[in-house]
């Protein structure tokens, strides 16, 4: 990997984000890793992306289109059923070879894995270049609500839980990104299947992708894409 040392990293933020716990979570951890990452990881979150329509098509359009675009993407795989959306951007993603970041912070357990796999269904497993971070959100919360003073309130216990996991997940982002491509642009292998990949999903997408060639160049440059 050769990026040059101020590189700045895109990031789709990926995850829940129907109701006001998914979307005010989702905006506090971008917001934390944006801000400790000194602006290297800059998340985009697909909440935040001004929908001019309602008409579902576009909305997928929308961020299937802003995943293939972003160098990185985090993948939020919490509930005892992953959350469908999530899925399908995970493995559009892992068909782009894009560096992710998979966070689990549920404590419980689920899938049709064995208990040393992961608490998912296994076909969402075993892709290269992912990262898992897993935690038991409760016990990370209990151990900052019960060090607070008695001049502090949840406020304090917020931002120290936020600052743990976005410094988490920043220090799984440095080795990620380290991780050799599998996509090389030899032979036009990586623009044959970033338009495929545009084209593939029909329903317009291919119209809104912005230039391929210039997204791939970009990525190279930061050493994502050989």
């Amino acid at each position: 990997m050769n990026a040059e040392v101020n590189t700045e990293y895109t990031i789709y933020f990926a995850g829940a984000l129907f109701d006001h716990k998914e979307l005010i979570g989702n905006a506090i951890l971008a917001s934390y890793i944006n801000k400790l990452s000194k602006e290297k990881y800059r998340c985009i979150l697909p909440q935040d992306l001004e929908q001019s329509t309602n008409r579902a098509v576009d909305i997928r359009n929308q961020d299937l289109s802003c995943v293939l675009a972003c160098d990185l993407a985090i993948f939020n795989f919490d509930g005892t059923e992953l959350d469908s959306g999530t899925v399908v951007e995970f493995l559009y993603a892992k068909t782009l070879d894009i560096p992710a970041i998979i966070i689990r912070s549920d404590f419980r357990g689920s899938g049709d894995q064995s208990r040393e796999g992961d608490p998912w269904n296994l076909m969402a497993s075993f892709y290269p270049r992912t990262r898992k971070l897993e935690f038991n959100a409760m016990e990370w919360y209990q151990r900052e609500i019960n060090a607070l003073s008695d001049d502090q309130d949840i406020f304090d216990t917020a931002d120290r839980l936020y600052r743990r996991i976005a410094n988490s997940v920043i220090a799984e982002l440095d080795i990620v990104i380290q991780d050799p491509p599998l996509l090389s642009t030899d032979q036009g292998q990586v623009f044959s299947l970033y338009r495929w990949a545009s084209v593939f999903p029909g329903g317009g997408l291919k119209e809104i992708v912005p230039n391929i060639d210039d997204i791939i160049i970009s990525k190279k440059n930061k050493g994502l894409i050989d």
